[in-house]
């Protein structure tokens, strides 16, 4: 292996000790100011950052909860995404209410011939 790569792709323990409370403080922040948003426009909104398989914990908090029904969005990566088992296809699977997807839509501009090569 080159020299340049040594150490690519590894964590030292200092960062894999760090790594799940930075993780949670990024989601926490994330979620703040998605929800804050929502409240500014009148939708009430709680957030919570969970740790775990990620449709078992939509799945039981709803339950928790009592829920009357999940919202999510799913990045709609086609009918690939739903063959290899995306969280959204195994929440819409498994929960006992009805659930809502919303389809992320970004917008990639084209890319040009000479960009593609470069």
């Amino acid at each position: 292996m080159s020299a340049m790569f040594e150490g690519v792709g590894e964590a030292t323990p200092g960062v894999i000790a760090t790594a799940p409370a930075a993780a949670k403080k990024a989601c926490e922040a994330f979620l703040s100011k998605a929800g804050q948003e929502f409240q500014a426009q009148g939708i009430t909104a709680n957030w919570l950052c969970l740790d775990g398989v990620p449709a078992r914990e939509i799945i039981a908090f709803a339950e928790k909860e009592k829920a009357d029904l999940i919202a999510m969005s799913t990045h709609g990566k086609g009918e690939v995404a739903w063959v290899l088992g995306s969280t959204a296809e195994r929440v819409v699977s498994h929960a006992t209410v009805p659930v809502l997807l919303i389809r992320v839509m970004e917008f990639k501009p084209p890319v040009l011939k000479e960009e593609f090569f470069l």
